[in-house]
């Protein structure tokens, strides 16, 4: 996929954010579906509806999320500060809009993001062998002298 059309970065970030609520590290994943939405707002292909609170607040403190719009899709992110005074605040979510049900295959979607966000995945880069020193070198340095290794 050399282009993808709006619609197909849409359903690659839709992909992202759902496998990102229920991954153990989701970290790399918000990122990726962030700068995504970022190079999509800056290239006008996506916008900031607006600024929602958000549903279940963490130690009972409200905040609120960014709203943003690409193709039939809404995403909630992390509002920045100038969002706060330059967009509305439209209260509580609404619970009875739902993102288009698109299936795409995360390796895939991940590929895709990144291809568009221009981040070449670490897959493609060349690892450097990893070096282990052998016990008799870690000896001769005296670093871990251990009577129980020795027998002394």
């Amino acid at each position: 996929m050399n282009n993808p059309s709006i619609r197909q970065l849409a359903i690659a970030i839709y992909t992202v954010n759902r496998h990102a609520k229920t991954a153990p590290d989701n970290r790399t994943l918000y990122m990726l579906k962030k700068r995504a939405l970022e190079k999509l707002i800056t290239c006008g292909k996506a916008e900031k509806i607006g600024l929602h609170f958000v549903d279940n607040p963490k130690y009972s403190r409200q905040y609120s999320t960014l709203l943003i719009r690409c193709d039939d899709f809404l995403f909630h992110t992390i509002p920045e500060k100038d969002d706060f005074n330059t967009l509305p605040h439209l209260g509580l979510q609404d619970q009875s809009f739902r993102n288009p049900q698109e299936r795409m295959n995360l390796n895939m979607a991940k590929e895709l993001l990144n291809q568009y966000i221009g981040i070449t995945p670490l897959k493609n880069i060349k690892k450097l062998p990893i070096t282990k020193k052998s016990i008799h070198h870690l000896q001769k340095e005296n670093r871990f002298r251990s009577s129980y290794l020795d027998g002394q």
